[in-house]
């Protein structure tokens, strides 16, 4: 499918660094305010499934007789995301490339449309969501799950920490996304015409040594290695000698003993 004008570039590529920290998402780190919804026999349209680790916990969670989709805007990574699930010995699981904003399925074919850090990157997430309600069944349910940038919070402070927030949200924004996407799901939810909404928050930490220098690390291979190095210097927001400090403060902060770090993120639960 060709993108539409509404979709924004994905600000972090797919550079290993992104999709190191992708490959750790589960369903029960990422997706645990869905998993009670999920039983066998449901059919689920997995939105931004990126290298496939959350798809293939879903369609174990609705086997036997359940069915997943798997649409991603990269090629590349939906075809990670097929070997993954083949590697898991999965069945009922199919995968295709999409544009959220207009997706290439009839109204009404998936009992559970699920995005996970998908709305912080399109041009249009109102439109997005329509479009999730729209191939949804009546009844059905609409989830999605964002990050919220501006509420990272970590410790100890570092303040080339601060800069590497402050210039991240800037490029987000250039690039037609929106960082601060968790607070604003309830929102562009009732905006998108859903009346049932239910909202819930979460938080990822990380705050053991091997968990703070994957993370640290992960973050500081992005900031100069990825596809948001190119934009962060292509839209002038930043030199790449910028780009190193930032990345220094980041082995800076992971180097230290109590270094801890957590991430909200908001979620909402639509019926449709």
């Amino acid at each position: 499918m060709e993108a539409s004008k509404e979709t924004a570039v994905y600000t972090h590529g797919h550079h290993e660094s992104v999709l190191r920290s992708h490959r750790w998402r589960t369903a029960a780190n990422s997706a645990a305010y869905l998993v009670p919804e999920l039983r066998p026999g449901l059919s689920v349209l997995d939105v931004g499934c990126g290298p496939g680790t959350i798809t293939a916990d879903l369609a174990e969670l609705v086997a036997p007789g359940g069915r997943v989709t798997a649409v991603d805007a990269s090629a590349d990574v939906v075809a990670q995301a097929r070997a993954y699930a083949a590697e898991r010995g999965l069945d009922g699981v199919e995968f295709a490339t999409a544009d959220v904003h207009a997706l290439d399925f009839p109204d009404d074919s998936f009992d559970v449309v699920h995005a996970h850090q998908v709305l912080q990157h399109v041009g249009d997430p109102v439109r997005a969501l329509r479009e999730m309600r729209r191939v949804c069944r009546p009844g059905g349910i609409v989830a999605a799950r964002d990050a919220d940038y501006a509420a990272m919070t970590w410790y100890p402070a570092e303040p080339g920490l601060d800069g590497w927030l402050d210039l991240y949200r800037r490029v987000a924004r250039a690039n037609g996304g929106e960082p601060d996407a968790g607070r604003r799901l309830a929102a562009w939810a009732r905006e998108a015409g859903f009346t049932d909404v239910r909202c819930t928050a979460t938080a990822w930490c990380y705050a053991t040594a091997e968990e703070i220098a994957w993370w640290s690390g992960l973050w500081a291979d992005r900031t100069t290695a990825s596809s948001y190095a190119d934009v962060a210097t292509r839209g002038g927001h930043a030199t790449p000698a910028d780009l190193e400090t930032a990345a220094d403060a980041w082995r800076t902060w992971g180097s230290h003993p109590d270094a801890w770090f957590s991430v909200l993120n908001g979620e909402v639960l639509c019926r449709a």
